[in-house]
This record gives structure tokens, C-alpha cells and sequence, in this order.
């Protein structure tokens, strides 16, 4: 049996009827640009993620740019991120014509190091952006605080993360910012490019709602250059639809990473990684050394709900490739997120170069495997089964 990383036809085509009967409700409005249908969504998205304003963009890219840009982020700016992340957490921040200044990655969770952070401040340093990868919140305790210490603005990239918690608070509402994706890969998966950007400042949120559309308030009148972010109502009016099953949808990735990782512990040469290795790459390398497993599984802290974007593994002894080629033969799919960091990228070439050893060895070692909330016990066994038999158990 084939199991594909991710069918969206398996969500999206039990709801035809009511995405259909959306579409025909908006066709007869004959508004097709932000209006009532993107003012529901706005409300719905903030009440559901606790932020007091909610922003829909034209995608997840746009909200991370939009939130620069209000912040008033550019040239002669630096800007803190994880290399270990999608092009567009460290794009957005050379769009603006600021630096972004990449930072390595803790071994566990796979989100930014504060540690390493720390030792890349310099003196035009003015923002660090976490990123929630994989549907996992960042330590944001510790990112409020080093900001605080730092003056720096945070900018929560929640693109995998939309309704994932730290102690109880949504990601994205914690930061000056946060940013989410609606792209149909995502958790909340919607027909084309969407995004959303929150915020609980009030005059943050005056100045994005202007910068979305061209800085124009009142209507042809520009105070700022801002840029076209804007919403389109029929996607708001889409995705309003899925919002209602979005809890389940979260449930659902939920069991599934529970199951995969009480079948995968039961296979030998497979362990999980340990949280009390946080932050501490030397620590859980020789953790690791001593038990000499083949396969590291993903964990979910306590403080934490973890929705699982991805169930991402860690591949040891320079079998990753071996193990995707494997996999794929076998008509399971998989992927690597990320293979190259964003600091060996061709593009930000010219700027200084750190080494980001956790980063570099994550790129070589991780692979995700089906998630999605549709997935059949017959499926999840496959998969489980398809690992075994690379592992020879």
C-alpha cells in the first residue's frame, strides 16, 4: 500500500458540499476582495489564538514581511533567525534591506538557540524572529526575556504552528507579531496562498492594516509606501469552513504522532529525543554516542500542545538518503525539511559566515514521514512497517 506525505483531497473532499455552497454565497456578493468574509475570519483566527487583532494577508511570506515593515525594520538592521527554517523567515528580512543574522538550532525541539543568539547580537541587532518549526512552540519564556534584556522586537514565524500552545498561550500572540500560513500544505490548509498576521498592540495593528493595503487610509491617500497584502474574501470564506473542524484536524495529527512513536520505540535501534537535553547539543551527542541508535524520534514538551505540521526523524550514521530511498521505493512518502540551511544558500553568500554545527548536522540527518489528519491505522502501519524492515527489525 502507497501512503502519500500528505492528501489533501482526503480533508477537503468531505466538506465539498459546504465549500461549494461558500463559493456560490460569495459569487453572489460580488465582493472578492477582503470584506465580511475576511472580518469573520479575522475574529475567529484572533479568538482562537488569544491575540486581540488578527490581519489576514495574501500569505504566510507577506505577514512575516508586513510585520517588518510595520515595525519599521531596514536598512542597517540586523535581525536574528534560525537558519534551520523555509526560505521566507530570512528572505522577508533582506527584502526590507536589513541583515538577517543566522542562528543555530537546539537538537530536541529543533528552534532557535538562545545561547547562540546571544553570541550574535551586535550593536544593529533590533529583532529576532523564533520559528514554531514542525508545529512545536519555541521557548518563548526565554526569547520575552533576552529581548527585554536586548530592546529587541519579536516576530513569532508560526507558519507550522497556527493554534499550538506554550503554557497554555497561542503561538504568535506572544511576540510583538506573529505570522501564519494557510498554504494548503499546512495545518490549516486553504485553497491557494493565505496568511495571517496578530497582534495585541493597537498601534502595530494601525500601521500593518494601512502598510496591507498600499499605506492608504482614508481610500487614495498615502501616509506610507506599504505594498499589496491584501486577503481575497473567497479564501477567508474557504477556510472559515475548515476552521470549524480544525480541532479535530489537531486531535487527529495528535494520535498519530502518538502511535508512531509508541510503535517506532518498540523497533530496536530507535530512541526518543530527551528533553532535559535541551539547548545542550554536546549533552544528547553523548546521550546518543553511548546508546548508538539508529533512528532519533521527535518529542513533545509538557509545557507544550504540539499539532505536528511534521513528524520529523532524526537519521544517524549518514543514513538519511538510504533511508528516504527506501521509503520511496516502497511508495511511502517522505521529505526533508530542510536539506540545505538558509546560511549555505547561494543567495546569502556575501554575508559573513558562521559555522551552525547543530543546524548543519540536522540538514543531513532529518527526514518527515505522513502525518495528516486522514491517516488509517493501515496506513500508519505501513509506514511503521516500511521503517522496520530498513532497520532489519
Amino acid at each position: 500500500m502507497s501512503v502519500p506525505l500528505l492528501d489533501v483531497n482526503a480533508q477537503n473532499l468531505p466538506l465539498q458540499e459546504e465549500l461549494k455552497a461558500t463559493f456560490d454565497r460569495v459569487l453572489q456578493t460580488g465582493r472578492f476582495i477582503m470584506g465580511d468574509e475576511m472580518e469573520a475570519f479575522e475574529r475567529e483566527i484572533g479568538e482562537m489564538v488569544g491575540a486581540k487583532h488578527a490581519i489576514s494577508v495574501s500569505s504566510g511570506t507577506d505577514a512575516i514581511l508586513l510585520a517588518l515593515m510595520a515595525l519599521g525594520i531596514g536598512e542597517g538592521d540586523e535581525v536574528l533567525c534560525p537558519s534551520f527554517t523555509f526560505f521566507a523567515t530570512a528572505g522577508c528580512i533582506a527584502r526590507t534591506g536589513a541583515t538577517p543574522v543566522f542562528v543555530d538550532s537546539c537538537p530536541i525541539d529543533f528552534n532557535i538557540d538562545l545561547t547562540d543568539a546571544a553570541a550574535k547580537m551586535t550593536s544593529q541587532t533590533v529583532a529576532i524572529i523564533p520559528v514554531h518549526l514542525f508545529g512545536q512552540a519555541a521557548d518563548m519564556d526565554g526569547i520575552m526575556t533576552f529581548a527585554a534584556e536586548n530592546d529587541l522586537k519579536v516576530i513569532e514565524d508560526g507558519a507550522q504552528a497556527i493554534g499550538a500552545k506554550y503554557k497554555g498561550r497561542g503561538v504568535g500572540s506572544i511576540g510583538d507579531f506573529g505570522a501564519y500560513s494557510f498554504f494548503p500544505s499546512k495545518n490549516l490548509g486553504g485553497f491557494g496562498d493565505g496568511g495571517m498576521l496578530v497582534t495585541n498592540d493597537d498601534s502595530l495593528a494601525e500601521m500593518a492594516l494601512m502598510l496591507r493595503n498600499h499605506g492608504m487610509n482614508p481610500k487614495y491617500y498615502h501616509k506610507y509606501i506599504g505594498g499589496n497584502f491584501r486577503c481575497d474574501a473567497l479564501q477567508a470564506a474557504l477556510l472559515r469552513v475548515k476552521l470549524r473542524e480544525y480541532s479535530k484536524y489537531t486531535a487527529n495529527r495528535q494520535t498519530n504522532a502518538s502511535y508512531y512513536t509508541e510503535k517506532l520505540l518498540q523497533l530496536g535501534g530507535v530512541t526518543q529525543a530527551n528533553p532535559v537535553d535541551h539547548g545542550c547539543a554536546d549533552k544528547q551527542n553523548a546521550r546518543l554516542a553511548e546508546i548508538k541508535p539508529q533512528l532519533v524520534l521527535p518529542v513533545s514538551y509538557e509545557h507544550n500542545e504540539h499539532i505536528w505540521n511534521q513528524f520529523t526523524i532524526r537519521v544517524l550514521g549518514g543514513q538519511r538518503d538510504a533511508l528516504r530511498e527506501h521509503l520511496t521505493k516502497l511508495g511511502i512518502g517522505c521529505d526533508t525539511y530542510y536539506p540545505v540551511p538558509l546560511h549555505q544558500q547561494e543567495c546569502f553568500a556575501d554575508l559573513p559566515q558562521h559555522p551552525l554545527p547543530v543546524c548543519e548536522q540536522l540538514a543531513k540527518e532529518v527526514i518527515s514521514i505522513p502525518i495528516y489528519p486522514e491517516l488509517t491505522i493501515a496506513q500508519k502501519d505501513e509506514v511503521i512497517s516500511a521503517i522496520a524492515g530498513f532497520l532489519g527489525s
